[in-house]
């Protein structure tokens, strides 16, 4: 099975149980996620099967969207609601001050990953220190934030949609804004909405994926591999061309069977019968198009 299968990720799980479930339910070994969600986040998890695993990468480095509720008035060592209360404070603020706050972290900014996070110093993960009781110094990294919106203030909770690169810390950016705005903040709820082109409207839960595969339907999850390359022309190769292809050389323009007029950029190369080959782009030098992502696999 190659392609990629979209889970809305459950509450309490981690990214590696989604994997380690969906493996017992697929029976099968080759797969991986596509970037981390904390264990009090739910919601967008694409795990990559088979040959699809080759755009873990890839998918890891789109765009976020989250709906976050942040808690003011509250600081937690985690920066979100599951750990230990630090600090409290009154919250008195205005709607308004809460947008200009906010608004004033969208561009490029740095953050310092949080202690109860992933992220490895002295090949040691950061929350592994933590846990020890020991505080370590951690480097700020760059990420961008997009957009964030306000949707709802119902104090001491604000719900708000963020658009923001990979690498990026809701929790952290919950904290930051409640520090700029004086009162604490720290993170209440978390869902990620959008990652890797796919939607929560796309994903199931474990159980759902689970009753497909009860009633012999898992290929109505599954989206192939070329799905995530849809906004690439697409090309087939012609018959006579085909061996060549299966070896991945570089195509002449004379070698495919159809081929757009436009495509002088990355096209998605298929054989007559579906069978994906990749993603090739056009040296004009050449006057060839070069092979750039291989995948081999039927979709």
């Amino acid at each position: 099975m190659d392609g990629i299968i979209v889970v809305n990720k459950e509450r309490d799980y981690t990214s590696f149980d989604v994997v380690a479930k969906l493996r017992g339910i697929l029976k099968m070994r080759k797969m991986g996620h596509t970037g981390t969600l904390d264990p009090m986040a739910t919601g967008v998890l694409p795990v990559c099967l088979g040959a699809g695993t080759k755009l873990c990468d890839m998918m890891t480095e789109s765009t976020k969207i989250y709906r976050a509720v942040m808690l003011l008035g509250k600081d937690y060592d985690t920066e979100d609601v599951t750990g230990e209360l630090l600090h409290e404070a009154e919250v008195h603020v205005s709607e308004e001050q809460i947008r200009v706050a906010a608004g004033s972290f969208i561009g490029e900014i740095e953050q310092i990953p949080p202690m109860y996070s992933a992220v490895k110093v002295a090949g040691k993960k950061l929350c592994d220190y933590a846990r020890a009781g020991k505080e370590v110094e951690r480097k700020p990294r760059k990420v961008r934030i997009n957009a964030i919106e306000i949707e709802s203030v119902d104090l001491p909770y604000v719900t708000m949609k963020v658009t923001c690169s990979k690498g990026t810390y809701i929790r952290s950016l919950c904290r930051e804004i409640g520090l700029k705005l004086g009162c604490y903040g720290s993170m209440a709820e978390l869902i990620r909405t959008y990652t890797g082109g796919f939607s929560i409207e796309q994903a199931k839960t474990i159980d759902e994926i689970e009753k497909y595969r009860d009633e012999g339907r898992l290929d109505e999850l599954v989206f192939g591999v070329d799905s995530f390359f849809s906004d690439c022309p697409e090309a087939v190769i012609c018959k006579e061309s085909e061996l060549y292809a299966d070896n991945g050389n570089p195509m002449m323009k004379n070698e495919f069977s159809s081929l757009p007029d436009d495509a002088n950029g990355r096209i998605r190369v298929y054989r007559s019968d579906r069978y994906f080959y990749g993603i090739y782009e056009f040296d004009a030098k050449k006057n060839l198009y070069v092979p750039r992502k291989m995948f081999f696999c039927q979709c």
